[in-house]
């Protein structure tokens, strides 16, 4: 009975309860702040009715990233899983993300799910390992086209100086270093990945780590060995939809600004693309609080009326956040309630 009952905490340990009031009080509390900073008085009597359906494009936009990812899972797992199955594995994998630091993020949650799918752990583990190359091969393709974009557009604002423009440089070469690797280790080389791991907790502040993560190790050589196997049309048709979901995330805040006033349409794009690569670094929850931040930074200059930065933020972070968080905890509360129905059943 212990083992059941560890089984039935497990889903509840991968969602801290303190990281959700975190990330959603972080979040509400920049809001704030950017609202009250930026609010003019009768600022929506400027609001434009022929705009205003641009919002609900942006909920379609969001829903259609949701069903992208989706369709990404089911494609990685050769159909296994249903249309339904996949898009709570991609809403438990989203709220996860949602209300946890990046360093932990969505990843644990999605391989339990799929296994509650009825996935196997090193095929839920392939997947995982998958889908985090074709994130990586995607950054990968988006770094460059930032760069060429820079020459003609002011992609990196103004606003945030000399330290900002060291930033993202060094984001940029950081994510072109892991992807390298990664896509060296798991495409030509698995065995890399392993020795890599295993010499980096070696040092003495992992070393205590060294036992469990050799174990891991030896999985994600076994994993890198099946996706080697795959055809090259398995790895494009993949990308595709990868690269699908993450331009629906980009165009959300684009869709927002649009709804609202007009904008410059591509460098708010641009923008868009650079804000998202900066979230993969914000160590809080969720992002929540620097994700705010940067979208002020990145998207309110472009926007001429000061007092609907506010407004834009609000609305983005309700498309594309808080809907996620709600539909998120339907979903990993299923998981949940389906572990205590089974228990029940063998009892």
């Amino acid at each position: 009975m212990s083992e059941s009952k560890a089984h039935i905490e497990r889903p509840q340990s991968l969602v801290s309860r303190k990281y959700l009031i975190i990330s959603v009080s972080l979040s509400l509390l920049t809001m704030a702040g950017v609202i009250y900073w930026t609010y003019t008085p009768g600022v929506l009597e400027h609001l434009a009715p022929k705009r205003l359906p641009g919002l609900v494009i942006a909920v379609v936009v969001s829903l259609l990233r949701v069903w992208f990812s989706a369709a990404k899972i089911r494609f990685l797992s050769e159909r296994k899983l249903s249309w339904l199955a996949s898009i709570r594995v991609v809403l438990a994998w989203d709220f996860t993300s949602a209300v946890t630091p990046s360093t932990i993020g969505g990843a644990p949650m999605a391989t339990y799910a799929m296994t509650k799918e009825g996935l196997k752990l090193g095929d839920s583990g392939a997947i995982i390992l998958y889908g985090v190359l074709l994130d990586q091969l995607w950054f990968a393709m988006a770094i460059p086209i930032l760069l060429f974009a820079g020459i003609f557009y002011e992609v990196v604002p103004a606003e945030i100086g000399l330290v900002g423009d060291v930033s993202m440089g060094l984001l940029y070469v950081a994510l072109l270093s892991y992807a390298s690797v990664l896509a060296y280790g798991v495409l030509i080389n698995p065995g890399a990945i392993k020795k890599v791991v295993k010499f980096v907790f070696k040092l003495p502040i992992l070393r205590r780590m060294g036992d469990k993560i050799e174990i891991e190790a030896d999985n994600l050589e076994k994993y890198a060995h099946q996706l080697r196997k795959k055809p090259f049309s398995f790895l494009a048709k993949a990308f595709f939809l990868s690269t699908m979901s993450w331009l629906m995330r980009i165009a959300l805040p684009t869709i927002v600004v649009l709804s609202l006033l007009p904008a410059p349409e591509v460098l708010s794009v641009l923008r868009s693309l650079a804000m998202n690569l900066a979230f993969l670094v914000v160590p809080t929850p969720g992002g929540s609080g620097g994700v705010e931040g940067l979208f002020v930074l990145f998207q309110g200059p472009l926007i001429s009326r000061e007092g609907f930065v506010g407004l834009a933020v609000f609305l983005w972070r309700i498309i594309s956040y808080y809907i996620s968080v709600g539909l998120g905890i339907m979903a990993t509360t299923w998981y949940v309630n389906q572990k205590v129905v089974e228990i029940k059943d063998q009892d």
